[in-house]
């Protein structure tokens, strides 16, 4: 019951964030195109089919958002962009969620001389910005989805291990843990028990945060020809493809660049709107 209380006056305090519930709305939307995507368009025909007798058409009823240079329609790919852009950007993170909290747990919990090798190394990755750490690992180990996904995971690993660490620091000797000591817990059913729970605000704010620049990063990438392959109807691809007609069909280059930017703004908003209602200070 406390709990659902706790989630109740989370959500009131959320709801009364217009911002953040216009985020969320878009959001919402791009989600449920993604999962319908198969759907409402066939992906086959429509997404890496070629129809060279419909090339460049602008949109119309037919094709909404119009065809690229290969008679594709746009507004197929753009929904199944999305979900490769969605899909890659919220796993990516929940890897990188599971490892920063592994590491700092350990180093916020135990301290000493764990706490400072591991925050040394992190302080190493976080010295290297993840667009740069993402680069030089897709160039390293090469182009595929999954050497992206670990590239992103790696980038933003010390940046929630940084997070944790705070939280816990701030958790760990408050009179509740120490009752569970005292009731014989071991270290670790208190970290998973007590600790982690209680620092998983500061933890979905963040996350919800870096989902939208993975977002970008992953555009840029697949911009650079580093990111997913063509014929993926991955917004950045899209925008490389469609560069070289900015004159002659400029909405090749606008509707995917809106995509993006739009994902990334409801994120944030969204982000900064679970900021506000996770904290404890706003409950008034």
């Amino acid at each position: 019951m406390k709990a659902r209380s706790q989630f109740t006056a989370i959500m009131m305090r959320l709801r009364k964030n217009k911002l953040a519930m216009l985020g969320l709305a878009i959001l919402l939307a791009m989600a449920i195109l993604a999962l319908c995507a198969d759907f409402i368009a066939d992906y086959d025909t429509q997404v890496v089919g070629q129809d060279m007798d419909a090339r460049l058409e602008g949109p119309s009823a037919d094709h909404w958002f119009g065809t690229d240079q290969f008679g594709r329609d746009v507004f197929a790919r753009i929904i199944h962009g999305a979900r490769i852009s969605l899909t890659l950007s919220i796993i990516a993170m929940a890897i990188a969620v599971a490892i920063g909290a592994i590491i700092g747990a350990i180093a916020g919990y135990f301290g000493g001389f764990r706490d400072n090798i591991l925050m040394r190394l992190m302080d190493i990755l976080l010295a290297i910005p993840p667009m740069l750490m993402s680069i030089s690992i897709v160039a390293a180990l090469g182009q595929s989805m999954s050497n992206l996904l670990i590239a992103l995971s790696i980038a933003y690993i010390p940046v929630f291990a940084r997070v944790i660490r705070s939280s816990i620091l701030s958790i760990k000797d408050q009179e509740f843990i120490e009752a569970s000591r005292c009731c014989g817990s071991n270290d670790w059913h208190i970290i998973i028990k007590h600790i982690i729970p209680n620092a998983i605000g500061p933890i979905i704010v963040q996350e919800t945060l870096a989902i939208g620049a993975t977002i970008l990063i992953i555009a840029s990438l697949s911009f650079m020809g580093l990111g997913v392959k063509p014929p993926a109807s991955e917004w950045g691809t899209m925008l490389y493809e469609g560069r070289d007609f900015l004159r002659q069909a400029p909405y090749l280059v606008l509707i995917p660049g809106t995509a993006i930017t739009l994902a990334v703004i409801s994120l944030n908003l969204l982000g900064d709107g679970l900021r506000d209602a996770l904290d404890p200070r706003m409950k008034n």
